[in-house]
C-alpha cells in the first residue's frame, strides 16, 4: 500500500504543487457540492491504498481545487466502519490532507434528528459527540500519541466563523451532539430512547471516527449535519437510505451557503 507521502507526491502531480488549506468531508446525498470546486477530480480508485466508497449517494473521488478562493481537498465520500469493520477506514486519507499542507477538516455527515424542533431540512454545527458505537480508530496505535485529549474536538472558533456564515446568509443553522451509531441498520426506538436520554441531539453513522483521527493528526476539526430523517420512532416517516438520499438536498442548499461564505470570510 502506498503512504501518505507517496499518495501525496501523485497528488501533486496531477492537481499541482499548491498547498491546500481545508479538507472537506462530503456526506450521503451530499457529493454534488464537490462540482463546485474549480479543479481536477482524482478518482478514488486512481489512488492505491484509498478506502473506495461502498455506499450508494456518494460521489468517490478526490477534487482538488479552489472554492470561494480558497485551495481545497474535497472527499466526495467517505468510507464508513459498517462497510469493512475497521473504525480507521479514514485515516490514510486524513493523512494524506495533512501531506497535502492542510491544518482543517470540516466534515458533513446525513443525520436523524432527536429534537422535535429539528426536523428534515435542518442543519446542525457539532458541539460535541457521544461515541454511541463504543468504537475508536486508534485502537491498535502503538505510540502514547493514542491518547488524544477530546476537549473541543469540535473546534469553538470554527463553529462560530460557521455559525457566523450562517447568519450572514440568513441560514438557520441550530448547534447541538451528535451520536455515532455504528450501522448499517437503522436505530430501535429503544437505543433512540437511550440515545436521547443521554443527551443526543441528531444521530448517524459517521464523522465521529473521522474528529478522533483529526485530532490525533494534529488537524483542526469541525462539522456539520444535514437532518434527512426523525429518528425511529420520533414519526411516522419510513426510514431508509433511499429517504436519507431523497432528503439530503433539502439541507445540502443551505450547508453550500454556509459553507461557501464560510470560505469567503477566512
Amino acid at each position: 500500500m502506498a503512504t501518505a507521502s507517496e499518495l501525496a507526491a501523485h497528488i501533486r502531480d496531477i492537481a499541482g504543487d499548491a498547498p491546500v488549506k481545508l479538507g472537506l468531508i462530503l456526506g450521503s446525498g451530499l457529493g454534488h457540492l464537490a462540482g463546485a470546486v474549480e479543479g481536477i477530480a482524482i478518482p478514488y480508485s486512481e489512488l492505491p491504498g484509498f478506502p473506495h466508497a461502498g455506499v450508494s449517494g456518494h460521489n468517490p473521488n478526490l477534487v482538488i481545487g479552489t472554492l470561494e478562493g480558497v485551495r481545497v481537498a474535497v472527499f466526495g465520500g467517505r468510507a464508513h466502519y459498517y462497510e469493512s469493520g475497521n473504525s480507521a477506514v479514514m485515516r490514510l486519507p486524513l493523512e494524506v490532507l495533512c501531506e497535502l499542507g492542510a491544518d482543517t477538516v470540516i466534515a458533513t455527515n446525513a443525520a436523524g434528528s432527536l429534537r422535535p424542533d429539528m426536523p428534515t431540512g435542518s442543519i446542525m454545527a457539532l458541539t460535541d459527540h457521544i461515541n454511541f458505537s463504543g468504537l475508536n480508530p486508534l485502537i491498535g496505535e502503538p505510540t502514547d500519541r493514542r491518547f488524544v485529549p477530546m476537549m473541543d474536538a469540535y473546534e469553538p472558533e470554527l463553529r462560530n466563523k460557521l455559525l457566523a456564515a450562517a447568519k450572514s446568509e440568513g441560514v438557520p443553522m441550530q448547534q447541538g451532539i451528535y451520536a455515532w451509531y455504528s450501522g448499517p441498520s437503522f436505530e430501535t426506538p429503544a437505543e433512540i430512547r437511550a440515545i436521547r436520554t443521554l443527551g443526543a441531539d441528531a444521530v448517524g453513522m459517521s464523522t465521529v471516527p473521522e474528529v478522533i483521527l483529526a485530532r490525533f493528526l494534529g488537524l483542526r476539526a469541525a462539522a456539520i449535519s444535514t437532518i434527512t430523517n426523525m429518528a425511529a420512532g420520533m414519526s411516522d416517516e419510513a426510514i431508509s437510505h433511499e429517504h436519507t438520499k431523497a432528503m439530503a438536498p433539502l439541507g445540502a442548499a443551505k450547508l453550500e451557503k454556509v459553507l461557501r461564505r464560510f470560505l469567503r470570510d477566512l
